[in-house]
C-alpha cells in the first residue's frame, strides 16, 4: 500500500518570491491536491546572516495571493509553516546516527560524509535515468555536511527534513538536479526510503537566456500591483513547463488539479511570455460574473459603466483610464483622433443633425437605431458618423460598445457632449 501523498515547498527567504519559486510551489500544490494529499511549507532559513523578514513575508504573502494553501484539517499542525532555524535538535538527532554508523569524519574542524564509491542511479519522474558515478574522488570529493561552526549545511538538514516530515514526492527546479545523488546516498546512510523525485525544467526568457531577479516578471510580487488577477497568475505559471495535452489552455484551479500530472511535464526549459501571461489575465477577466469583475475593479465608477469595459481591458490597472471619461464631463480629447474627424468633411453635419435628433427622440433606447437613419437621409454610411460621435463622447478611438456608452450616459449628457465636441470642429 502506497503512502499518502506529502509534497513540499522549501523557499529561503533571502529575496522576493521568484516566478520560477512560484511555480515550483504550485507544481507541489498541485500533485498534492491531485492525489489528495498534503503541501507542506518549509522554510529554509538557516543562512541567518542573509534572511530577512520582508522576504519571509513576501513569501507567505506569495502563496497566499495564488490560493495555494497549506492548511490541511486532517493533518493539523502538520503542514507547516516549519522553519529549519527551529530545528537544530532534530538535526543534531540524525547527524548522530552518521557518526554511530561511521561515515562521517572531522575534517579542519568540520564534519564530511563519505560517498560510498560506486555510481548512484536515480529515475527522475521528468528526467528520466540519471546516473552518477561516486567511483572517482577527485571528482566527488567527499561533501561538508556540518560546518567548522557547528551549523548543518543545505543538503543535510534538506534529506532530514523530508525524511522527518514523511515527504513522498519532491518537486523541485531542475539546477538542484546533480544534488539528488548526493542526498540519495545520505538517505541510504541513514537507513531511510527516499522520496520519488521530479525536476522541472528551468524558466527561461523569450531569447532563451536565464531569468534573472530584474527580468521581466520575475517578481511575483509585481502581479497584484500590475493588475492580473491571481487565478490567471496561476493558470499561467501551469502552463510554464506543464501541457495538458490538448488545445485547451484557460483553465480554472480546479480544473489544474484535475489535469495535472507530472508525466505531463515537458523536458524542455519554458520560455516566458509576458504577452501570453496578460492575453491568459484578460480570459480570466472575461470569465468573471459581473459581480466579481465589478468587485475586482475596486472602482468609483458605477457598476454599468465598469461592466461595459469588462471586455476591453487586459489588466485590471487599465480600469481607472477605461471609465475616465465617463466620469470625467471635461474628458481630454485625444489629438489624432479628433484630427481624423476633422479630416471627414461630412463629420460636423451629421454630428449637428445627430443632435438634432437626439433632442427629438422620446425613447433614449432606440438612440442607437438614430444613428443609421441620420446617416442614411445625409447618404452617408454609418461609420462615418459613429466614429466621430465615439469621439464626441468619450474622446478615445476605442472603447466600450457605443450603445452602452449612450445608455450609460443618458440623453442629455449625450446631446451635452455631442455640442461641446462640434464646437471644437468649428
Amino acid at each position: 500500500m502506497s503512502l499518502p501523498v506529502r509534497t513540499r515547498f522549501a523557499p529561503s527567504p533571502t529575496g522576493y518570491l521568484h516566478v520560477g519559486g512560484a511555480r515550483t510551489a504550485l507544481f507541489n500544490w498541485l500533485f498534492a491536491k491531485r492525489h489528495g494529499g498534503t503541501f507542506v511549507v518549509r522554510v529554509e532559513d538557516t543562512d541567518a546572516a542573509r534572511n530577512t523578514e520582508e522576504a519571509r513575508a513576501a513569501i507567505f504573502e506569495g502563496l497566499e495571493w495564488l490560493g495555494l494553501d497549506w492548511e490541511d484539517p486532517e493533518h493539523e499542525g502538520d503542514c507547516g509553516p516549519y522553519y529549519q532555524s527551529q530545528r537544530t535538535d532534530i538535526y543534531e538527532e540524525w547527524f548522530q546516527k552518521l557518526v554511530t554508523a561511521d561515515r562521517v569524519y572531522e575534517d579542519e574542524g568540520a564534519w564530511r560524509f563519505c560517498f560510498e564509491r560506486k555510481p548512484i542511479t536515480m529515475n527522475d519522474l521528468v528526467c528520466g535515468e540519471v546516473v552518477i558515478d561516486y567511483t572517482d574522488e577527485s571528482n566527488t570529493p567527499d561533501m561538508v555536511v556540518r560546518r567548522s561552526d557547528g551549523s548543518f549545511v543545505f543538503h543535510f538538514v534538506n534529506v532530514v527534513d523530508d525524511l522527518t516530515m514523511g515527504i513522498t514526492h519532491v518537486i523541485r527546479g531542475e539546477d538542484h538536479l546533480m544534488n539528488t545523488p548526493k542526498h540519495l546516498q545520505l538517505i541510504e546512510a541513514l537507513g531511510a526510503t527516499p522520496p520519488k523525485y521530479a525536476h522541472v525544467p528551468l524558466i527561461l526568457n523569450g531569447d532563451g537566456s536565464k531569468m534573472s531577479k530584474r527580468d521581466e516578471g520575475a517578481a511575483l510580487g509585481d502581479y497584484p500591483k500590475q493588475g492580473f488577477l491571481s487565478s490567471a497568475v496561476v493558470n499561467f505559471l501551469a502552463l510554464l513547463g506543464w501541457s495538458p495535452k490538448d488545445e485547451k489552455e484557460i483553465f480554472s484551479a480546479a480544473e489544474l488539479i484535475g489535469k495535472f500530472s507530472l508525466e505531463s511535464v515537458n523536458r524542455a526549459p519554458a520560455r516566458f511570455d509576458p504577452e501570453k501571461c496578460r492575453w491568459v489575465n484578460q480570459q480570466h477577466l472575461l470569465g468573471l460574473s459581473p459581480d466579481d469583475f465589478v468587485a475586482s475593479c475596486a472602482s468609483e465608477a458605477s457598476p454599468a459603466m465598469l461592466l461595459s469595459i469588462q471586455e476591453k481591458i487586459t489588466l485590471l490597472t487599465e480600469v481607472p483610464d477605461a471609465v475616465s471619461f465617463y466620469l470625467d464631463p471635461e474628458f481630454p480629447t485625444d489629438p489624432l483622433a479628433l484630427e481624423k474627424v476633422k479630416g471627414n468633411d461630412l463629420a460636423a453635419t451629421l454630428l449637428s443633425k445627430l443632435v438634432e435628433n437626439f433632442e427629438s427622440l422620446d425613447d433614449w433606447s432606440q438612440a442607437k437605431e438614430i444613428i443609421g437613419t441620420t446617416a442614411k437621409a445625409s447618404d452617408a454610411k454609418p461609420g462615418q458618423l459613429m466614429f466621430p460621435l465615439r469621439i464626441a463622447l468619450s474622446g478615445k478611438a476605442g472603447g466600450p460598445d457605443l450603445g452602452a456608452i449612450l445608455e450609460i450616459l443618458g440623453k442629455a449628457e449625450c446631446v451635452r457632449r455631442l455640442a461641446r465636441f462640434t464646437a471644437l470642429l468649428k
